[in-house]
């Protein structure tokens, strides 16, 4: 099969997604052209030119370098149609307005290139209907793809097909989206608001219901459903203002002008949950006040000076907020799953009661709309990470907690009318391969209700070349921290072979994973690294030092030289700075090739560690510098001399 190869991106419409995808094709180093309609007044391209230069005051900035906004070629659909001729990708990000979608379809397809996808980034919108103004020849080049927002940030990128869409070019893009991109590709049902949104938005609604039901205030809701509950640090309603309240009214629409209470309406519009699906009002207010969120500086929240306000409904006005939740909630939370599952059902104040309540509609929402929405359980679990930024989804807690103890509890509450509707738990929850399995995740696959059968992962060559992928707990994938061969451990280093590699200096190359907390360089790791390069030089052909999380190095461990210093004063510590700038000067002039790969902080010594490698290989999110600096210091391992050079 021939090799689908992205030189150039078209995206159509400069609006706030469009522009941040094509901030993010930048970042990424793919050329992108971005359309719009004519400028009324003035140049032509003038509606492209003001969102391209509203890029560099956006906040979190959509581009990892604000010049490189120079870098989006900018074009009108007036003057510059020839353009998508040579364009192998074509993204259209336009309003969700069908009728505007269709027509602009209508007037790109006489220009689209014989071998390009098209694709549709929409957040809801039937993509089969959206296939239908296509010709034929493009029909099956055509799907939707749904970037979240803001799309620098967020992993989450649904693909959905139509019933023409040829099966490689899913293959292609997903390949694309994940190597280039540095994406996380989950493939959706061509069903209203597709996965994330669906099961997402469902649940924001949800809390917003169970909020009143329990009279509590949103910040304290935002102190229990944030990190405390292992989803985004936002909580509920400062996610709502960071998203934009309107744009989740729209979601919010979608569900109710697709979906439908009436169990006669037919298949794929029959939603039980309908009833929760209203329009809070407190959003309605919010939205007639033009109080739109972040965007307008002021939501659900407001921040004035220093202090952040919260909205109360009652008097339509800002009323001083930061009010936490209670602590014995808080240490609750903190219990292995079975226990705080139990702990929440039992509890007798209103937080505890709330927070059962919103993990039980969870549960209950996912498991009846799994064969409808997705293809199996892991993709669920994964959209809801990586879209909604939460370390578990729905079926992986209800696994770790037990399975049909907690299927039982579901069901005791449904049966007692305290669930947000009646519907049933499905069959397969209960009995045949889900119970004997004792949950939907298995060293096998996950749990596809349609054909009765755990489901692998999807196997592509792109996927070939990750040796750790994100996994689901009860996959039992390997971890890397314990996968491969381990040829010395200790405290602070482990230094390890993978299982693919040869075991002979031909073919192998060593890898040091530092083990302190935050990654910290002290005298240990300084050993390990040389050990590390000692072993490397005599045996194999490189050495890589590489992290499995997000923190590369946060710098030397100050703690692990105070007793030094307590001791024996700064010449204790001179002794140990000339330790750290030998090490790097050996690592520097080694044998072999040192090889950095950062992904997420590298700061201080974490940053001198990687300057004084051969080469670095650096994820897009990727937070180096010599901070110390700031304060006044001089780094110490020398990472002055080589960032100079």
């Amino acid at each position: 099969m021939s090799r689908f190869n992205v030189k150039k991106v078209a995206v159509l419409g400069a609006g706030v997604m469009g522009a941040q995808i094509a901030a993010h094709l930048v970042n990424c180093k793919v050329p992108v052209i971005l359309f719009d309609l004519p400028a009324k007044e003035g140049p032509k391209n003038g509606i492209v030119t003001r969102a391209v230069e509203g890029l560099k005051k956006l906040k979190p900035s959509p581009l990892g370098v604000a010049e490189d906004a120079a870098l989006i070629q900018q074009a009108n659909y007036e003057e510059h149609m020839d353009l998508l001729k040579g364009c192998d990708l074509v993204i259209e990000a336009i309003a969700e307005r069908m009728d505007w979608k269709l027509d602009l379809y209508k007037k790109i397809a006489p220009f689209v290139a014989p071998h390009a996808i098209v694709a549709s980034n929409t957040s809801g919108l039937s993509i089969t209907q959206l296939s239908e103004a296509l010709p034929e020849a493009i029909k099956p080049r055509f799907c939707g793809i749904h970037f979240f927002n803001p799309p620098r940030y967020m992993l989450l990128v649904e693909l959905i097909n139509t019933p023409t869409t040829e099966p490689h070019v899913l293959d292609d893009l997903e390949a694309f989206v994940t190597s280039h991109l540095g994406k996380g590709v989950v493939r959706a049902k061509d069903t209203p608001n597709f996965i994330a949104n669906r099961v997402g938005v469902a649940g924001m609604l949800a809390t917003m219901k169970e909020v009143q039901n329990f009279g509590l205030s949103y910040d304290v809701v935002d102190d229990l459903t944030g990190k405390k509950l292992g989803r985004a640090s936002s909580g509920t309603f400062r996610t709502a203002d960071v998203v934009g309240l309107d744009t989740m009214a729209h979601v919010i629409k979608t569900l109710q002008d697709t979906l439908s209470g009436d169990a006669t309406a037919g298949a794929g519009k029959f939603d039980p949950f309908y009833a929760s699906f209203a329009t809070p009002e407190v959003l309605q207010t919010l939205l007639e006040m033009g109080h739109l969120g972040q965007k307008t500086k002021a939501g659900f929240f407001k921040k004035v000076g220093r202090e952040i306000l919260r909205f109360d409904l009652a008097s339509k006005t800002y009323v001083p907020g930061g009010e936490k939740a209670d602590e014995v909630y808080t240490r609750m939370l903190k219990k292995p799953a079975a226990e705080r599952l139990q702990l929440l059902r039992n509890a007798e104040g209103a937080q505890g009661q709330f927070l059962w309540a919103i993990l039980r509609n969870a549960f209950h929402y996912a498991a009846v709309h799994l064969a409808e929405i997705a293809d199996n359980a892991r993709d669920v679990d994964l959209c809801m990470r990586w879209g909604f930024g939460m370390k578990q989804g729905p079926f992986e807690l209800w696994q770790e907690a037990g399975w049909l103890t907690v299927a039982n509890m579901v069901k005791q509450d449904i049966d007692a009318g305290k669930a947000l509707c009646s519907a049933p738990l499905p069959d397969w929850v209960f009995k045949g391969p889900v119970l004997e399995a004792g949950g939907v995740h298995t060293p096998q696959g996950s749990w596809n209700p349609t054909t009765g059968q755990f489901v692998p992962v999807r196997q592509l060559p792109v996927y070939a070349r990750q040796h750790f992928p994100e996994s689901v707990l009860g996959a039992n994938a390997p971890s890397a921290a314990t996968a491969g061969t381990t040829l010395f451990e200790d405290d602070a280093m482990r230094l390890w072979t993978l299982d693919d590699d040869k075991t002979s200096a031909s073919g192998s190359v060593l890898v040091a994973s530092i083990k302190t907390k935050m990654h910290a360089i002290g005298p240990g790791v300084i050993a390990g690294l040389l050990q590390g390069l000692a072993l490397a030089e005599e045996k194999y052909k490189g050495l890589v030092i590489w992290s499995n999380d997000e923190v590369f190095s946060a710098g030397a461990d100050l703690q692990a030289m105070l007793p030094a210093f307590m001791t024996g004063g700064v010449k204790a510590i001179a002794q140990a700075e000339l330790a750290m700038q030998q090490a790097m000067l050996k690592l520097r002039y080694a044998n072999v090739p040192v090889v950095s790969a950062v992904r997420g902080l590298a700061l201080g010594g974490g940053c001198e560690l990687a300057a004084y490698s051969a080469k670095r290989v650096a994820a897009m999110e990727s937070y180096i510098g010599l901070v110390e600096v700031g304060v006044g210091l001089v780094p110490g391992a020398g990472g002055l001399t080589y960032i100079a050079r």
